[in-house]
Protein backbone atom coordinates (compact mmCIF):
# COMPACT_ATOMS: atom_id res chain seq x y z
CA UNK A 1 0.00 0.00 0.00
CA UNK A 2 1.09 3.60 -0.79
CA UNK A 3 0.12 7.16 -1.08
CA UNK A 4 0.45 9.33 -3.77
CA UNK A 5 1.31 13.29 -3.15
CA UNK A 6 -2.16 14.47 -4.47
CA UNK A 7 -3.72 11.40 -2.33
CA UNK A 8 -1.71 13.41 0.54
CA UNK A 9 -2.37 16.85 -0.25
CA UNK A 10 -6.41 16.07 -0.54
CA UNK A 11 -6.18 14.37 3.04
CA UNK A 12 -4.27 16.93 4.26
CA UNK A 13 -6.66 19.66 3.65
CA UNK A 14 -9.92 17.65 5.36
CA UNK A 15 -7.77 15.63 8.05
CA UNK A 16 -6.83 17.78 11.36
CA UNK A 17 -5.27 14.75 12.97
CA UNK A 18 -3.21 14.23 9.68
CA UNK A 19 -1.65 17.84 9.57
CA UNK A 20 -0.74 17.59 13.31
CA UNK A 21 0.79 14.24 12.79
CA UNK A 22 2.70 15.73 9.74
CA UNK A 23 4.31 19.00 11.28
CA UNK A 24 5.29 16.93 14.04
CA UNK A 25 7.40 14.41 11.70
CA UNK A 26 8.45 17.05 9.46
CA UNK A 27 9.59 18.88 12.43
CA UNK A 28 11.36 15.50 13.47
CA UNK A 29 13.33 15.21 10.26
CA UNK A 30 13.99 18.69 10.35
CA UNK A 31 15.57 17.83 13.98
CA UNK A 32 17.35 15.41 12.76
CA UNK A 33 19.34 17.42 10.20
CA UNK A 34 20.45 20.09 13.04
CA UNK A 35 22.05 17.16 15.17
CA UNK A 36 22.36 14.32 13.05
CA UNK A 37 22.72 14.44 9.68
CA UNK A 38 25.93 17.54 9.70
CA UNK A 39 27.90 14.19 11.15
CA UNK A 40 28.27 13.27 7.71
CA UNK A 41 29.75 16.28 6.62
CA UNK A 42 31.82 17.28 9.86
CA UNK A 43 34.84 16.21 8.80
CA UNK A 44 35.07 17.25 5.76
CA UNK A 45 34.14 21.03 6.40
CA UNK A 46 36.16 20.76 9.76
CA UNK A 47 39.36 20.28 7.74
CA UNK A 48 39.10 22.76 5.19
CA UNK A 49 37.70 20.46 2.34
CA UNK A 50 35.04 22.66 1.78
CA UNK A 51 32.96 24.94 2.65
CA UNK A 52 29.70 24.74 5.11
CA UNK A 53 27.32 25.82 2.37
CA UNK A 54 28.77 23.91 -0.64
CA UNK A 55 28.96 20.89 2.05
CA UNK A 56 24.93 21.45 2.88
CA UNK A 57 24.69 21.29 -0.28
CA UNK A 58 26.77 18.57 -1.91
CA UNK A 59 25.25 16.06 1.75
CA UNK A 60 21.22 17.08 0.33
CA UNK A 61 21.71 15.25 -3.26
CA UNK A 62 23.68 12.54 -1.60
CA UNK A 63 20.90 12.21 1.08
CA UNK A 64 18.22 12.16 -1.66
CA UNK A 65 20.55 9.55 -3.85
CA UNK A 66 20.47 7.26 -0.36
CA UNK A 67 17.36 7.44 0.35
CA UNK A 68 16.22 6.54 -3.30
CA UNK A 69 18.43 4.03 -4.61
CA UNK A 70 18.57 1.80 -1.43
CA UNK A 71 15.25 2.11 -0.24
CA UNK A 72 14.33 0.61 -4.10
CA UNK A 73 16.45 -2.02 -3.56
CA UNK A 74 15.81 -3.17 0.36
CA UNK A 75 13.44 -1.12 2.90
CA UNK A 76 14.12 -3.35 5.79
CA UNK A 77 15.25 -0.34 7.70
CA UNK A 78 11.91 1.05 6.86
CA UNK A 79 9.87 -1.77 7.92
CA UNK A 80 11.36 -2.38 11.04
CA UNK A 81 10.51 1.01 12.16
CA UNK A 82 7.44 0.74 11.48
CA UNK A 83 6.55 -2.85 13.05
CA UNK A 84 8.28 -1.88 16.07
CA UNK A 85 5.24 -1.37 18.25
CA UNK A 86 1.78 -2.26 18.05
CA UNK A 87 -0.49 0.65 19.06
CA UNK A 88 -3.36 -1.48 20.23
CA UNK A 89 -5.53 -1.74 16.82
CA UNK A 90 -7.09 2.04 17.69
CA UNK A 91 -5.98 4.34 15.14
CA UNK A 92 -7.19 7.18 17.05
CA UNK A 93 -5.12 6.00 20.53
CA UNK A 94 -2.07 5.52 18.12
CA UNK A 95 -2.06 8.57 16.02
CA UNK A 96 -2.14 10.90 19.49
CA UNK A 97 0.96 8.13 20.80
CA UNK A 98 2.66 8.57 17.94
CA UNK A 99 2.43 12.37 18.23
CA UNK A 100 3.63 12.09 21.84
CA UNK A 101 6.32 10.11 20.76
CA UNK A 102 7.28 12.66 18.08
CA UNK A 103 6.55 15.85 20.26
CA UNK A 104 8.96 13.93 22.51
CA UNK A 105 11.63 13.81 20.27
CA UNK A 106 11.57 17.28 19.11
CA UNK A 107 12.27 18.17 23.35
CA UNK A 108 14.98 15.69 23.36
CA UNK A 109 16.98 16.47 20.62
CA UNK A 110 16.42 20.18 20.55
CA UNK A 111 17.77 20.65 24.23
CA UNK A 112 21.08 18.17 23.16
CA UNK A 113 21.36 20.72 20.51
CA UNK A 114 21.77 23.57 22.71
CA UNK A 115 24.53 22.28 24.51
CA UNK A 116 26.18 20.97 20.45
CA UNK A 117 26.10 17.74 21.58
CA UNK A 118 25.01 15.59 18.79
CA UNK A 119 22.05 12.98 19.57
CA UNK A 120 20.56 9.75 17.53
CA UNK A 121 16.94 10.77 16.34
CA UNK A 122 17.08 6.76 15.58
CA UNK A 123 17.18 5.86 18.76
CA UNK A 124 15.25 9.00 20.27
CA UNK A 125 12.14 7.84 17.75
CA UNK A 126 12.67 4.30 18.67
CA UNK A 127 12.42 4.91 22.69
CA UNK A 128 9.61 7.96 21.56
CA UNK A 129 7.23 5.16 19.94
CA UNK A 130 8.17 2.90 22.49
CA UNK A 131 7.36 4.58 25.48
CA UNK A 132 3.90 6.00 23.92
CA UNK A 133 2.82 2.70 23.12
CA UNK A 134 3.58 1.50 26.72
CA UNK A 135 1.21 4.08 27.64
CA UNK A 136 -1.61 3.29 25.01
CA UNK A 137 -1.39 -0.44 26.09
CA UNK A 138 -0.65 -0.11 29.55
CA UNK A 139 2.10 -2.25 29.67
CA UNK A 140 4.71 -4.09 27.15
CA UNK A 141 2.26 -5.98 25.06
CA UNK A 142 2.99 -3.48 22.27
CA UNK A 143 6.44 -3.90 21.95
CA UNK A 144 7.59 -6.42 19.61
CA UNK A 145 10.55 -8.16 20.88
CA UNK A 146 11.94 -9.31 17.82
CA UNK A 147 11.88 -5.74 15.87
CA UNK A 148 13.60 -4.56 19.56
CA UNK A 149 16.60 -7.32 18.99
CA UNK A 150 17.81 -5.67 15.71
CA UNK A 151 17.80 -2.28 17.32
CA UNK A 152 19.30 -3.37 20.56
CA UNK A 153 21.76 -5.29 18.72
CA UNK A 154 22.21 -2.42 16.02
CA UNK A 155 23.08 0.44 19.13
CA UNK A 156 26.07 -2.53 20.08
CA UNK A 157 26.99 -3.00 17.00
CA UNK A 158 27.50 1.14 15.58
CA UNK A 159 29.56 1.67 18.16
CA UNK A 160 31.80 -1.04 17.73
CA UNK A 161 32.01 -1.27 14.53
CA UNK A 162 32.24 2.33 13.59
CA UNK A 163 35.38 2.17 16.42
CA UNK A 164 37.14 -0.69 15.38
CA UNK A 165 36.89 0.23 11.37
CA UNK A 166 38.36 4.11 12.70
CA UNK A 167 41.14 1.97 14.41
CA UNK A 168 41.74 0.07 11.01
CA UNK A 169 41.68 3.21 9.11
CA UNK A 170 43.76 4.62 11.34
CA UNK A 171 46.51 1.88 11.77
CA UNK A 172 46.83 1.97 7.52
CA UNK A 173 47.34 5.83 8.07
CA UNK A 174 50.40 4.48 10.20
CA UNK A 175 51.58 1.93 7.99
CA UNK A 176 51.97 4.67 5.29
CA UNK A 177 54.55 6.26 7.41
CA UNK A 178 53.24 9.63 6.50
CA UNK A 179 55.09 12.50 8.57
CA UNK A 180 52.56 13.90 10.66
CA UNK A 181 54.59 16.81 11.83
CA UNK A 182 54.70 17.99 8.60
CA UNK A 183 51.02 17.66 8.37
CA UNK A 184 49.50 14.38 7.37
CA UNK A 185 47.45 14.77 4.36
CA UNK A 186 47.60 18.17 3.28
CA UNK A 187 49.20 16.76 -0.27
CA UNK A 188 45.89 14.75 -0.68
CA UNK A 189 43.73 15.66 -3.44
CA UNK A 190 40.48 17.52 -2.07
CA UNK A 191 37.93 14.98 -4.13
CA UNK A 192 39.09 12.04 -2.35
CA UNK A 193 38.10 13.54 0.78
CA UNK A 194 34.64 14.89 -0.66
CA UNK A 195 33.92 11.53 -2.09
CA UNK A 196 34.00 10.09 1.69
CA UNK A 197 31.87 12.71 2.81
CA UNK A 198 29.35 11.86 0.10
CA UNK A 199 29.30 8.31 0.73
CA UNK A 200 28.81 8.65 4.44
CA UNK A 201 25.40 11.46 3.43
CA UNK A 202 24.81 9.03 1.27
CA UNK A 203 24.30 6.13 3.48
CA UNK A 204 23.10 8.73 5.93
CA UNK A 205 20.27 9.32 4.08
CA UNK A 206 20.07 5.54 3.67
CA UNK A 207 19.18 4.64 6.96
CA UNK A 208 18.11 7.46 8.96
CA UNK A 209 15.89 8.33 5.76
CA UNK A 210 14.22 5.28 5.73
CA UNK A 211 13.27 5.44 9.65
CA UNK A 212 11.63 8.53 9.05
CA UNK A 213 9.72 7.63 6.03
CA UNK A 214 8.43 4.75 7.57
CA UNK A 215 6.68 6.48 10.91
CA UNK A 216 6.07 9.18 7.97
CA UNK A 217 3.90 6.42 6.33
CA UNK A 218 2.63 5.00 9.66
CA UNK A 219 1.02 8.75 10.35
CA UNK A 220 -0.37 9.03 7.23
CA UNK A 221 -2.51 5.81 7.59
CA UNK A 222 -2.78 6.36 11.57
CA UNK A 223 -5.02 8.88 10.55
CA UNK A 224 -6.41 7.69 8.11
CA UNK A 225 -7.96 5.03 10.48
CA UNK A 226 -6.40 2.41 9.24
CA UNK A 227 -4.33 0.78 12.09
CA UNK A 228 -3.79 -2.80 10.58
CA UNK A 229 -1.63 -1.97 7.57
CA UNK A 230 1.37 -4.28 7.23
CA UNK A 231 2.44 -4.14 3.44
CA UNK A 232 3.59 -0.75 2.18
CA UNK A 233 5.92 0.79 -0.27
CA UNK A 234 7.71 4.11 0.30
CA UNK A 235 6.47 7.07 -2.63
CA UNK A 236 9.26 9.16 -4.63
CA UNK A 237 7.27 12.33 -3.36
CA UNK A 238 8.20 11.08 0.12
CA UNK A 239 11.65 10.29 -0.44
CA UNK A 240 12.33 13.82 -2.02
CA UNK A 241 10.52 15.87 1.00
CA UNK A 242 12.29 13.88 3.55
CA UNK A 243 15.74 14.66 1.89
CA UNK A 244 15.31 18.35 1.41
CA UNK A 245 13.62 18.44 5.16
CA UNK A 246 17.11 17.18 6.69
CA UNK A 247 18.99 19.31 4.07
CA UNK A 248 17.12 22.40 5.12
CA UNK A 249 17.64 21.09 8.92
CA UNK A 250 21.86 20.94 8.62
CA UNK A 251 21.92 24.38 6.87
CA UNK A 252 20.00 26.28 9.66
CA UNK A 253 21.35 24.49 12.52
CA UNK A 254 24.41 21.92 11.62
CA UNK A 255 27.16 24.55 11.83
CA UNK A 256 27.17 23.55 15.98
CA UNK A 257 27.58 20.03 15.64
CA UNK A 258 30.20 20.28 13.06
CA UNK A 259 32.08 22.45 15.39
CA UNK A 260 31.54 19.31 18.12
CA UNK A 261 32.40 16.33 16.15
CA UNK A 262 34.57 18.09 14.09
CA UNK A 263 36.81 19.96 15.92
CA UNK A 264 36.03 20.12 19.80
CA UNK A 265 35.64 16.21 20.16
CA UNK A 266 39.00 15.49 17.98
CA UNK A 267 41.18 17.96 15.69
CA UNK A 268 41.66 15.50 12.32
CA UNK A 269 42.77 16.56 9.23
CA UNK A 270 42.19 15.34 5.93
CA UNK A 271 43.07 11.71 5.45
CA UNK A 272 42.21 11.32 8.93
CA UNK A 273 38.53 12.49 7.84
CA UNK A 274 38.53 10.63 5.07
CA UNK A 275 39.22 7.70 6.84
CA UNK A 276 36.83 7.85 9.19
CA UNK A 277 33.97 8.79 6.39
CA UNK A 278 34.89 5.42 4.79
CA UNK A 279 34.71 3.54 8.46
CA UNK A 280 31.14 5.09 9.22
CA UNK A 281 30.01 4.40 5.58
CA UNK A 282 31.21 1.00 5.09
CA UNK A 283 29.17 0.54 8.66
CA UNK A 284 25.99 1.57 7.34
CA UNK A 285 26.10 0.30 3.84
CA UNK A 286 26.52 -3.12 6.09
CA UNK A 287 23.99 -2.85 8.15
CA UNK A 288 21.61 -0.88 6.05
CA UNK A 289 21.43 -3.97 3.51
CA UNK A 290 21.73 -6.24 6.86
CA UNK A 291 18.11 -4.27 7.50
CA UNK A 292 19.88 -3.21 11.03
CA UNK A 293 18.71 0.30 12.26
CA UNK A 294 21.51 1.70 13.68
CA UNK A 295 22.78 5.03 15.03
CA UNK A 296 24.44 7.43 12.41
CA UNK A 297 25.33 9.72 15.09
CA UNK A 298 27.19 6.61 16.92
CA UNK A 299 28.70 5.24 13.92
CA UNK A 300 30.43 8.52 12.67
CA UNK A 301 31.55 9.77 16.04
CA UNK A 302 33.19 6.66 17.16
CA UNK A 303 34.98 6.27 13.90
CA UNK A 304 36.34 9.52 14.29
CA UNK A 305 37.45 8.54 17.90
CA UNK A 306 38.95 5.64 16.58
CA UNK A 307 41.05 6.91 13.90
CA UNK A 308 42.12 9.84 16.46
CA UNK A 309 43.03 7.08 18.96
CA UNK A 310 45.17 5.27 16.71
CA UNK A 311 47.07 8.46 14.83
CA UNK A 312 47.39 11.15 18.13
CA UNK A 313 45.48 10.43 20.86
CA UNK A 314 46.52 13.66 22.38
CA UNK A 315 44.25 15.47 20.45
CA UNK A 316 41.08 13.46 21.89
CA UNK A 317 39.35 15.54 23.51
CA UNK A 318 37.88 13.03 27.03
CA UNK A 319 35.30 16.25 28.17
CA UNK A 320 33.12 16.16 24.59
CA UNK A 321 33.63 12.50 24.15
CA UNK A 322 32.25 11.55 28.06
CA UNK A 323 29.06 14.02 27.15
CA UNK A 324 28.50 12.14 24.05
CA UNK A 325 28.19 8.99 25.76
CA UNK A 326 26.24 10.45 28.61
CA UNK A 327 23.82 11.84 26.28
CA UNK A 328 23.43 8.71 24.11
CA UNK A 329 23.19 6.41 27.22
CA UNK A 330 20.17 8.76 28.49
CA UNK A 331 18.65 9.09 25.23
CA UNK A 332 16.63 5.74 25.82
CA UNK A 333 15.42 6.16 28.76
CA UNK A 334 14.63 9.52 28.93
CA UNK A 335 12.86 9.71 25.73
CA UNK A 336 11.10 6.40 26.29
CA UNK A 337 9.48 8.24 29.64
CA UNK A 338 8.98 11.84 27.93
CA UNK A 339 6.81 9.65 25.23
CA UNK A 340 5.18 7.83 28.26
CA UNK A 341 3.71 10.93 30.10
CA UNK A 342 3.17 12.87 27.29
CA UNK A 343 0.77 10.14 25.63
CA UNK A 344 -1.08 9.90 28.76
CA UNK A 345 -1.43 13.63 29.14
CA UNK A 346 -2.56 13.72 25.61
CA UNK A 347 -4.78 10.80 25.95
CA UNK A 348 -6.40 12.49 29.36
CA UNK A 349 -6.94 15.89 27.45
CA UNK A 350 -8.32 14.70 24.71
CA UNK A 351 -10.35 11.92 26.95
CA UNK A 352 -10.08 9.03 24.95
CA UNK A 353 -12.20 5.95 25.57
Amino acid sequence: MTVTFREFMNQLAVNPALRVAAVLILGVILVNGWTDAPNAIASLVATGGMRMKEAVQMAAVCNFAGLLIMTAFNAKVASTIYHIVDFGGNPANALIALCAALSAIILWSAFAWCFGIPTSESHALIAGISGAAVAVQNGFAGINPQEWKKVLFGLVFSAAAGFFLGCLGGIIINRGKVDRKKGLGRGMPGKIQIGGAAAMAFMHGAQDGQKFMGVFLLGIFLAQGKAEVTDFKIPFWMMLFCSVMIALGTAVGGERIIKTVGKDMVRLNRIQGFAADMAGAFCLLLSTVLGIPVSTTHVKTTAIMGVGSMTDASHMNPVIVKEMIAAWLFTFPGCGLIGYLAAKLFAASIRLP
